[in-house]
C-alpha cells in the first residue's frame, strides 16, 4: 500500500513538473520563431539549444509517467491476482462443505421414522459417506489442477 501511495504522489510531481515545463516550451518557440533586433545569431543558437532540451525534458517527464502508471497497473493487476487466488481457496472449501452440511443437516432432523436409527453401523457409515464425498471432491480438483 505505501509502494501504491508513492507511486500515485510521483505521478502527482510528474504532472506538476510537466505544467511547469510546458509554458517554457511555448516561450522558447515564440522567441526562435520572432526574433528581435536584440538577438544576435548566437542567442539563436542558444535558444535553439534550449528549445531542444526542454523537449527532451517533456520527453522524459512523459516516459516517466507512463512508467507510473505502468506500475499502478502492474500492482492493481498483482493484488486482483492474489485476490483470485484467495477467492478460489474459499470456492473449494465452500464446495466441499456445501453437501458435507447437506448430509449433517438432514441426518440431524428429530425424525422418528428414518430408517438408519436402528442400524448400529448407519453412524460410522455416515462418516465414510462423509469422507468418501472428500476424497471423491479433492481428487477431482487435482485432476482438473484447481488445486
Amino acid at each position: 500500500m505505501n509502494s501504491l501511495g508513492e507511486i500515485h504522489r510521483l505521478k502527482r510531481d510528474l504532472l506538476l513538473l510537466r505544467w511547469a515545463i510546458w509554458p517554457m516550451r511555448e516561450v522558447v518557440q515564440a522567441l526562435q520563431r520572432d526574433p528581435h533586433e536584440c538577438m544576435s545569431d548566437t542567442t539563436l543558437v542558444y535558444l535553439r539549444d534550449l528549445y531542444d532540451h526542454v523537449i527532451q525534458i517533456l520527453d522524459i517527464v512523459e516516459t516517466y509517467r507512463e512508467i507510473a502508471s505502468d506500475l499502478t497497473e502492474t500492482y492493481m493487476s498483482s493484488v486482483s491476482n492474489r485476490m483470485n487466488e484467495i477467492m478460489k481457496v474459499l470456492t473449494l472449501i465452500g464446495t466441499i462443505f456445501i453437501p458435507l452440511t447437506f448430509l449433517a443437516g438432514v441426518y440431524g432432523m428429530n425424525f422418528h421414522y428414518l430408517p438408519e436409527l436402528g442400524l448400529r453401523w448407519a453412524y460410522p457409515a455416515f462418516w465414510v459417506v462423509c469422507v468418501l464425498l472428500i476424497v471423491v471432491m479433492l481428487s477431482f480438483f487435482r485432476r482438473r489442477n484447481w488445486l
